[in-house]
């Protein structure tokens, strides 16, 4: 399977879920994006490596891992967000130390988090983008101002379309497939990330 770089859009705060934010990957050759809901320290923490003037007074937990593999010469190669399950995203840390290449599970928050500390790049399939990516007309600096700095410690899995317990919720299950559609296009118009990527997933999944 091919693999397609990404970049960072931009982080969202998330409109319909409290403490939550909408990170967008972007794929380097298209326009294509990749929403992902995270958690409100997850997102700080990659908002603060994406700023470069920022720097916190003590380390963050993805700081002290980057320090941590400093000392002990272990480099992060790449990341790879590597498969997409009920609307959870794996990813896999790909790690180097003495030539040897270990792979390491983590989620695709903190593996991005990291990416950034290590100038790793971030590749998906592209099986995974064609299953889960969608076309957003954002605007950049709207994004580039969202505020960041929430002191939340919310950390929840990858996921988009799902409530507390992991369902699709039942707004979007009632609805038709061509209501999905539609609701798809006016949440791309409103900008709201968060909402098109829940309504993204449902639509995959009767798809699939």
């Amino acid at each position: 399977m091919s693999l397609v770089k990404l970049t960072i859009k931009g982080i969202s705060y998330s409109q319909t879920q409290n403490g939550a934010y909408a990170l967008i990957l972007n794929e380097v050759d298209g326009e294509r994006k990749l929403p992902i809901v995270i958690g409100a320290f997850e997102a700080q923490s990659i908002a603060i490596a994406l700023e470069k003037e920022i720097k916190p007074p003590r380390p963050l937990t993805h700081d002290l891992f980057k320090s941590f593999a400093d000392r002990f010469d272990i480099v992060v190669k790449q990341v790879i967000i590597h498969k997409l399950v009920d609307g959870v995203f794996y990813s896999s840390i790909i790690c180097e130390r003495d030539k040897i290449e270990e792979i390491i599970d983590a989620r695709t928050s903190d593996a991005i988090a990291l990416a950034l500390r290590f100038n790793a790049p971030i590749f998906t399939y592209k099986n995974i983008l064609d299953k889960a990516g969608i076309y957003l007309n954002t605007n950049p600096t709207d994004l580039e101002n969202q505020n960041t700095e929430d002191e939340g410690v919310l950390s929840t899995p990858e996921t988009f379309g799902l409530d507390s317990e992991g369902n699709a919720g039942d707004a979007y299950v009632s609805m038709s497939l061509s209501e999905l559609h539609e609701a798809l296009e006016k949440a791309v118009q409103d900008e709201d990330y968060e909402k098109a990527a829940k309504i993204r997933d449902e639509i995959s999944k009767r798809e699939s």
